[in-house]
């Protein structure tokens, strides 16, 4: 059974904005693949509740007048797959969200819950980080935007005011135009698993294609939070893009990443993966830049 509260049903982002300022305690519930489990083992046992499923106008994926991809925050897993504009431009994320869950998890979580949980293992979370994804969030003070890397504030936190709700994550034009990506998650099983490791690369060929113009590193369960390889993204930036390359970006992004011991794996086996999961995200995302020019 379920110990709820209390239960709030918003229908418009307005809606859902004066019911955060009138319980300001009570949880924000989307579809439900998180909070109702947490609500089953009593972590949020006894809570008010509300839910934002029924805002049709933040769903689905599109494309704006200036090229920016518009990702509703209650488009589901299964959704972003199957988008046609998500195929043809990030196909990566798409890749991605198929690795969440199982099928029924799919079909009912949201991209806004995923992002919103703060969770450092989240698929979708590190390949947005990638893409240098920027979170839209409405409030009482009107809408603001945060970008994804300033949006995690520490394991399972996320800067969202008390009266506000995720409305979209938006990808502009210059952060997806021209790049190819791959994401490798690692598990002990192939489905219905939480990332050990996850390590997505962008890349951004030479008008010639021999060469780094842009690259991008971003890791899960790495940190506290999902990162980027910073140091790593500068250091081999205008570097040819060949398996020299890949072998100094395994070594060097083992300076970027602070990942822990768990039951899952320790600290050793993940810088271990960091490193090799980097240098194949990155060859792969190489090959596919390549062979879009053909």
């Amino acid at each position: 059974m379920y110990d709820i509260k209390a239960l709030y049903e918003a229908t418009t982002v307005d809606e859902a904005v004066s019911l955060r300022q009138e319980h300001p305690e009570a949880v924000i519930i989307a579809g439900g693949s998180d909070v109702l489990i947490k609500i089953r083992e009593g972590k949020l046992a006894g809570r008010e509740l509300i839910s934002i499923y029924g805002i049709d106008s933040i769903r689905g994926v599109s494309m704006e007048h200036d090229g920016t991809l518009r990702i509703g925050s209650l488009t589901s897993f299964s959704h972003i797959v199957s988008s046609p504009l998500i195929r043809e431009h990030i196909a990566v994320l798409g890749e991605a969200a198929g690795m969440v869950g199982g099928p029924q998890i799919r079909a009912i979580g949201t991209i806004g819950g995923n992002t919103c949980n703060g969770v450092t293992s989240a698929d979708t979370a590190s390949t947005l980080l990638a893409w240098d994804a920027v979170i839209e969030l409405a409030g009482a003070e009107g809408v603001r935007h945060v970008p994804i890397e300033s949006f995690y504030l520490g394991a399972g936190r996320a800067d969202i005011h008390s009266d506000e709700i995720q409305t979209g994550i938006l990808i502009r034009r210059e952060a997806y135009e021209g790049f190819s990506g791959h994401y490798i998650k690692y598990g002990m099983r192939n489905a219905m698993e939480i990332a050990t490791a996850g390590c997505s690369v962008n890349v951004k060929l030479s008008p010639d294609g021999n060469n780094i113009e842009r690259l991008r590193i971003a890791f899960g369960v790495a940190a506290p939070v999902p990162i980027r390889a910073h140091k790593t993204e500068s250091q081999w930036t205008g570097k040819p893009a060949d398996d020299e390359t890949a072998e100094g970006i395994a070594c060097s992004v083992l300076d970027d990443v602070k990942p822990r011991d768990s039951w899952r794996a320790s600290r050793d086996m993940r810088l271990h993966l960091c490193s090799e999961m980097a240098k194949r995200a990155f060859l792969e995302a190489v090959r596919r830049n390549k062979e879009r020019r053909v």
